[in-house]
């Protein structure tokens, strides 16, 4: 599935990171007991996402979301010259001076879009995956690659009918397998 996306985005991209993980009121007794973080520097996985506009959506598991992580991947995904809608994460400072067109969401002020100005269609992916996490009662973090792959796929294959779909994945289990007929 991870085969399915293309390499490089270009035109007008969105990219953001999220954190996923279980719900607060679910965890364990001694745990809630330290306390809580939101946001970042809480101990959910850091998710780092990339979109293109009418079109589809890259992400992945990162360690962190400093700055020296999410740059490889900004530059190996989003093609120079392209215009990347982020909101004001220190990490996302510089794109400008990096070869492309920058333009920011200020969330802390209230802001997220206007106009061509936001960043709503990945938080829409955002939303997407984090539901149909949540439908499975909870995952393991090692597999939890494994299961954002799979929503990627299904989000950038989304307009494709269930029978479109499935040929879709049976082409790939060839592919990848190099199985005949």
């Amino acid at each position: 599935m991870l085969r399915e996306v293309p390499p490089i985005f270009q035109g007008e991209v969105e990219i953001d990171e999220t954190y996923l993980g279980g719900a607060w009121k679910n965890k364990r007794r001694s745990r809630r007991a330290l306390g809580t973080q939101r946001g970042r520097g809480t101990s959910k996985a850091p998710v780092f996402g990339i979109l293109c506009r009418g079109g589809q959506v890259w992400a992945r598991v990162v360690p962190n979301v400093e700055a020296r992580t999410l740059w490889p991947l900004i530059r190996g995904h989003v093609q120079r010259g392209s215009t990347i809608y982020s909101d004001t994460w220190k990490s996302y400072t510089g794109i400008a001076t990096k070869g492309y067109v920058h333009r920011l969401v200020h969330h802390t002020k209230g802001n997220y879009g206007s106009g061509k100005n936001h960043i709503n269609g990945l938080e829409g992916f955002w939303g997407y995956l984090k539901r149909r996490l949540a439908a499975k009662g909870g995952i393991r973090r090692d597999q939890l690659p494994l299961y954002l792959a799979e929503y990627v796929w299904r989000y950038n294959h989304r307009r494709l009918t269930r029978d479109h779909q499935i040929q879709q994945l049976m082409k790939l289990l060839k592919q990848t397998f190099h199985l005949g007929g």
